[in-house]
């Protein structure tokens, strides 16, 4: 129960904490079958915790789903919870690259490879990056025209 008083786990994380006090696999999944019997743990709230929190640290799909898999969540849609925030990818990973890059895109290859590779380990996709740079070039072309 203290485990669960902090934060939400996953069942995979609550076996391994309870492992590491060396309790017994059986014992482990008594204990969790009873948790989750009771509705004090749950993969789904674990998921959505989880996911909201790291989308609020400015994550992406792709690096949201890998460490819910790393943790035994198998299948959660992402998309849901994004839409329940009031934003969506685009906007988030615009968010992520002003924060770090600002407004301006200068089109320089190397900056572009750097803020490209900066972007990939964020989880955000190759169509995401590719529909943000396209976005910030366009922004940048009529900036200069004006």
């Amino acid at each position: 129960m203290r485990l669960l008083v902090r934060r939400e786990h996953s069942q995979q994380e609550l076996r391994r904490k309870l492992e590491l006090r060396h309790f017994s696999s059986e014992q482990c999944r008594v204990v969790i079958e009873a948790l989750t019997a009771e509705g004090l743990q749950s993969e789904e709230r674990f998921a959505e915790s989880y996911s909201r929190a790291r989308i609020n640290k400015g994550y992406g799909p792709v690096r949201i789903r890998y460490e819910l898999r790393e943790r035994g969540v198998e299948s959660f849609d992402l998309d849901s919870i994004i839409e329940e925030m009031g934003d969506e990818w685009s906007g988030l990973i615009r968010k992520v690259y002003v924060s770090k890059y600002g407004e301006q895109f200068d089109g320089d290859f190397k900056e572009f490879a750097k803020q490209n590779r900066f972007l990939q380990h964020r989880g955000f996709t190759a169509d995401q990056i590719k529909n943000l740079f396209s976005i910030l070039k366009t922004e940048n072309q009529k900036r200069r025209s004006l």
